[in-house]
This record gives structure tokens, C-alpha cells and sequence, in this order.
């Protein structure tokens, strides 16, 4: 295997993690919810999943409780906002610290503890194809369900009856109530939909990405990924290019730093994140429009509350 291939493999690993966070991400922000928790749910999900894989010898078990815990935290989200009607903003970040308080303290026994490689599936003839042979035909499950995933869900907002009805929540719940929609019930659903995503993208971190459990692990990944739901426009395809942009852009950065290019490894670290940066920038110039601004960049509707 070339080195050129061994990096195009580590981006795709890299990839994935963001590419399920955020395509949760964007079913709960097009159902109009804005949930800041993702990093805390991803954290939530990697110690969870880590530590159940770890407990009960099981890399299914674990993906099963990083995917509930996930649920959980946003099921917490969803009672704070749509029970309680709480700022959407104020109570993401709430969130985000507290799954990465929970994580560190679920997480402590098992620093130290590795997991087995999971299997790959392998395309016989097809993977042994240069280059691209197993880049397409020799990936984890995770990988392929990532892709499945997004297909899915660009399907499910576009060719189904329940997609349009949460598109229609998300534009202007107050006339989706007066069409009797069940404003509260997609919300809720879409929410826990992004939770379980968060939660699974965080497991795929533990169980196959690292192999282990370390405090604060995520990395930022799950900012990341929010970012990525607004650099596709809210579009499942364009979170899909994205992703692997911002994956190559992580996996880059730790090859420059091994090669030893003569910029501190701290600049180089940073890369990623600017790289989020400088495309959200260009987005907004593109589009004319500020960032923040209320529907800016085909954002759904969000209530004040």
C-alpha cells in the first residue's frame, strides 16, 4: 500500500465521525431546533460505547449504548426547549458541558483499555483493484452506513410525506400548527434523531477510529460538524463533500506535522478549524449575507425561544 493510498484510507476514518453528526444535525435544525449539544452527545457516545464494548466484550453492545446515550442527551435537550420553551442557544452549550463533564467521569476506569480492530468488509476482486480498490471496496460498516445514511436522509426530506411535513415545521411552525401538523412531536423526534447520530459518530471514535477512551477525545468534532450543516446550506449531499473536506484537512495537518515542515505543530493543529472558518467566510460572501442573520444562508426557521 503507498503512502498516497495509506492517506486517502485515514481520510475517509477521519470523515465519517463528522459526516453522521452532522447529518443528525441537520434533520434537528430542519425541523427548526437549534442544538449546540452536539459535542457533548459525540463525548456522551464515545464513553458510553467504550465503556459497554469494554464491560460486556461486545463492539455491538457499545455501539447500541453510545447510540442511546446520545438519545438521552438530546431526549434532555428536547424536555429543557420544547417542555420548558428554553433558549435553544443557552441550553446547547449547557449541554455540550455537561456530556463532556459525564463523559470524563463514565470514561475514568477505562483510560488505558484498547478494543480489536472491527472487521472490514471485503469486496473479493474488487479490493484488490489499485488505489481505489480499497478505498470503495475494503471499508468498516460505519463507513457504509455513513454514505447510506445521507442518502437516506437527502430521500427522506425530499421524497417523503413525513420529510415535507418536518421541512414545513422547521420554515414556519406557527402555520404548520394551523394546518394541525404535530409541531411538538417532530421536533422531538428530529431531535432524538440528531442525538442518536451524535451519539453513534462518537462511538465510531471510540470503537474504531482511536481504539481507546481519553478525555476529550471529540476534539472539536463536534463544532465541526455544526459548521458543516451550514456550509451545505442545510443539503445532505453538500454535508457530504464537506465532511471529507474538513477530514482531509484534519489528517493533512498530522502528516505535515510529520514531515516536519518547520511550522509549530500548535499552527498546524489549527488547521482544520480555520480551514471550518475561511469556508463558512466564503459561504457567507458568496451568499451576501451575514452568518448570524435570521434565515441567512437557507437556514430554517428557529423560534427566539
Amino acid at each position: 500500500m503507498t503512502t498516497f493510498e495509506a492517506i486517502l484510507l485515514t481520510i475517509v476514518t477521519a470523515s465519517t465521525p463528522l459526516l453522521i453528526a452532522a447529518m443528525g444535525e441537520l434533520v434537528t435544525e430542519r425541523s427548526g431546533v437549534l442544538n449546540l449539544g452536539v459535542e457533548g452527545m459525540m463525548a456522551m457516545g464515545a464513553a458510553c460505547s467504550f465503556a459497554a464494548a469494554v464491560t460486556f466484550d461486545s463492539t455491538l453492545l457499545g455501539v447500541a449504548a453510545g447510540i442511546l446515550a446520545g438519545a438521552l442527551m438530546s431526549a434532555l435537550f428536547a424536555l429543557v426547549v420544547l417542555g420548558f420553551a428554553a433558549n435553544q442557544v443557552g441550553s446547547g452549550l449547557a449541554l455540550t458541558i455537561l456530556g463532556l463533564g459525564l463523559a470524563g467521569l463514565i470514561g475514568a476506569p477505562f483510560v488505558g483499555s484498547r478494543r480489536d480492530p472491527i472487521a472490514v468488509v471485503d469486496v473479493p476482486g474488487l479490493s484488490d483493484m489499485p488505489l481505489i480498490g480499497r478505498l470503495f471496496f475494503e471499508q468498516d460498516l460505519f463507513v457504509y452506513g455513513s454514505i447510506a445514511l445521507t442518502v437516506l436522509v437527502a430521500f427522506y426530506l425530499t421524497r417523503t410525506r413525513s420529510g415535507l411535513m418536518l421541512r414545513s415545521v422547521g420554515e414556519n411552525h406557527t402555520s404548520a400548527h394551523g394546518l394541525g401538523l404535530p409541531v411538538w412531536r417532530i421536533r422531538f423526534l428530529a431531535i432524538l434523531f440528531g442525538g442518536a447520530c451524535s451519539g453513534l459518530a462518537g462511538a465510531y471514535l471510540a470503537l474504531v477510529y482511536t481504539r481507546f477512551w481519553s478525555p476529550g477525545m471529540t476534539a472539536g468534532r463536534g463544532w465541526i460538524a455544526l459548521a458543516l450543516v451550514v456550509f451545505a446550506a442545510w443539503r445532505p449531499g453538500w454535508a457530504l463533500v464537506g465532511a471529507y473536506i474538513f477530514g482531509a484537512a484534519t489528517v493533512l495537518q498530522l502528516h505535515a506535522q510529520a514531515a516536519q515542515f518547520g511550522v509549530p505543530s500548535q499552527v498546524l493543529s489549527a488547521v482544520p478549524y480555520l480551514a471550518t472558518i475561511l469556508a463558512l467566510l466564503a459561504l457567507s460572501i458568496r451568499r451576501g449575507r451575514a452568518i448570524g442573520a435570521p434565515g441567512s444562508l437557507g437556514m430554517p426557521f428557529v423560534p427566539d425561544r
